[in-house]
């Protein structure tokens, strides 16, 4: 099952079960996706639906912060329960003994040693954690400590 197909499904579920939040949530998915479709002129696959939910959730990570800053704590909290039914979609994060080991693998493979050569590394560490979630910024910390330290 797709994940659109998985989503549809369980838009009819909450709307039996009166689920109104995760209904929203979903449709707001499925709008977003149907939108990237459009500009694209084609379907999506999977792993780019997986790319629009990512950018959902940034978006609500940012928008929840704000609404903290702006003393709005409903509205944060809404934000991040939208997230919660969002990251459902999302695949698995990678874990720290997994990326040190794409690092050290990239590192090898590109012969990468110096800090200059961090764009080689990052993107033979992305293409390794294909299918895995990883924080591009996380990531990115991790790649320069390890190209400083030689």
């Amino acid at each position: 099952m797709t994940i659109q197909e998985r989503m549809q499904k369980e838009m009819v579920e909450s709307m039996k079960s009166k689920a109104e939040l995760r209904l929203g949530v979903l449709r707001m998915m499925k709008t977003a996706v149907k939108l990237k479709e459009t500009e694209k002129r084609a379907p999506l696959d999977d792993a780019e639906c997986i790319a629009v939910f990512s950018t959902l959730i940034k978006q609500r990570k940012d928008s929840a912060m704000q609404f903290r800053n702006g003393g709005r704590e409903d509205i944060a909290a809404k934000e991040e329960q939208e997230i919660l039914v969002i990251d459902e979609y999302m695949p698995q994060n990678a874990s720290d003994e997994e990326v040190a080991a794409a690092i050290d693998g990239a590192m090898a493979e590109t012969g990468a040693t110096s800090p200059k050569q961090m764009g080689v590394v990052m993107k033979a560490v992305q293409a390794s954690l294909a299918g895995k979630r990883v924080d591009g910024k996380v990531l990115s910390e991790k790649v320069k400590a390890k190209l400083a330290a030689g």
